[in-house]
């Protein structure tokens, strides 16, 4: 019998019919009054709505005046993150580490000062007495991303300060809630597969002399076995997502709930919701789901033509969703190339070859190349048309045995980061409560007695 609480009811249809009649808004009226739909311009510039010193975004140059779109950067404190991966990769290190001390102290620690940063990290990373069996092993939800808020706000009942949003005790928080969400993402993963598909459940407990990455590898493997190079492309992975400037939609959303002085837990539960939607940390997957589809309709991987007219296919809304996208290709801010693709792609191409898996990697090559020509062909678009970072994270993701249901949780173990710092600059910076105009365009009307409707 089906779970009543689940049920579409025919009233449930019938008001839905009425939400959907009644909430149509006229999209000309946009234009009437010149509202910036999604906080951007009519070229997709961002409005700008805030000031920060944690993360640039840059994706055009100004050359005699005028904007001209160049090869994309990303900065962490005003440090090229292309640079940061090069020199801890350089030195033999992990960098996420590294990564978060730069995003929420805003300086590159002296090894001494990472070793003690680290040795935190490690310190932290338990959950309190009973909480595995209490909170994550009740109602497992096939949702991550909902079992890590559900996590995040049940540890709100664990903080005899929950409530202070001192700056020193919001950092104290922050720095806890990232050396936990490993730990609350992939036991919330053991503990579904366990109790809705029978799969044996253990636990392995962190080890505080490993990174977060290897860390992660080492309680997700029932042997815990990883290699050298898997851990160093996840670590790099995570840095890569750690933050991304404060218009995203979940930093942007840490900011606005943050502004009206809540909590930590409630802060970062609203950011968990904001990245589990599909448009923004949940795009690897429909990555993987259309390369999927793309094998099974392809039947010739190598063949240019055949690779072609699957992606016109797909912007026809003839393939695979039907949404009329290729996912993993575009994005809001870069247009000729997005770094971390760039950064990442290279070691993308070592652990294919590790695995044996170069014709797949082949393949991901050929669509970044080909999907930027189809595009252009098919579709008058404002900007240029690159791979994404979503496009190569699933495949590594893929490559490393993590299970589909963690590839958010990852972006969030990564970005959590990110949200700490920015949660941190709002309250440093005891900026107005967050409150942009919305236009009334519904007409007045007078309100009738029950008898004369």
């Amino acid at each position: 019998m089906a779970n009543k609480y689940s049920q579409i009811t025919p009233e449930i249809r019938q008001y839905a019919s009425l939400c959907m009649r009644n909430g149509r808004i006229d999209p000309e009226l946009y234009a009437t009054y010149n509202v910036k739909r999604g906080l951007r311009d009519v070229n997709g510039k961002g409005v700008l709505t805030g000031l920060t010193e944690i993360s640039e975004v840059v994706s055009s140059k100004q050359v005699d005046g005028q904007s001209v779109p160049c090869e994309g950067k990303l900065y962490y404190r005003g440090v090229d993150v292309s640079l940061l991966v090069d020199g801890f990769i350089r030195e033999n290190r992990f960098g996420f580490e590294e990564t978060i001390y730069l995003l929420l102290f805003g300086e590159l620690p002296t090894m001494a000062q990472l070793d003690a940063f680290s040795g935190m990290l490690a310190e932290y990373r338990s959950l309190p007495t009973g909480f595995v069996r209490d909170v994550i092993m009740k109602a497992p939800s096939k949702d991550m991303m909902n079992t890590l808020a559900r996590s995040v706000l049940t540890l709100y009942s664990y903080d005899d300060r929950a409530d202070d949003v001192s700056v020193e005790n919001v950092l104290r928080q922050c720095i806890q809630l990232i050396a936990l969400f490993p730990l609350l993402s992939v036991y919330g993963y053991r503990a579904y597969r366990h109790y809705h598909d029978g799969r044996s459940l253990f636990i392995h407990p962190p080890r505080p002399e490993l990174s977060t990455a290897q860390n992660i590898l080492h309680i997700l493997r029932s042997n815990s076995h990883y290699t050298e190079l898997e851990a160093k492309i996840l670590d790099i992975a995570l840095v890569l997502h750690a933050e991304h400037g404060g218009g995203n939609n979940s930093t942007f959303t840490t900011h606005v709930v943050t502004s009206s002085g809540t909590d930590t837990y409630s802060s970062v539960a609203a950011s968990l919701g904001s990245l589990k939607g599909p448009r923004h940390g949940g795009a690897n997957i429909k990555v993987m789901q259309m390369f999927r589809d793309l094998k099974e309709q392809v039947r010739d991987w190598k063949d240019e033509g055949q690779v072609a007219d699957y992606l016109k296919r797909l912007l026809h809304k003839e393939a695979f969703d039907k949404k009329g996208l290729i996912y993993g290709m575009g994005h809001a801010v870069y247009s000729l190339s997005d770094p971390r693709a760039e950064i990442f792609k290279g070691f993308v191409e070592r652990l294919a070859a590790e695995k044996g898996r170069e014709e797949e990697f082949a393949l991901y090559s050929m669509v970044e190349r080909l999907a930027p020509e189809v595009i252009a062909e098919e579709r008058r678009i404002y900007k240029g048309v690159s791979a994404n970072v979503d496009f190569y994270s699933g495949f590594v993701y893929s490559m490393l045995d993590l299970p589909l249901e963690l590839y958010t949780p990852i972006f969030a173990i990564a970005r959590i980061a990110g949200w700490s710092a920015h949660r941190l600059e709002e309250i440093a910076n005891e900026g107005k409560i967050i409150r942009p105009a919305y236009m009334n365009v519904q007409e007045r009307r007078d309100y009738k007695l029950m008898r004369d409707r």
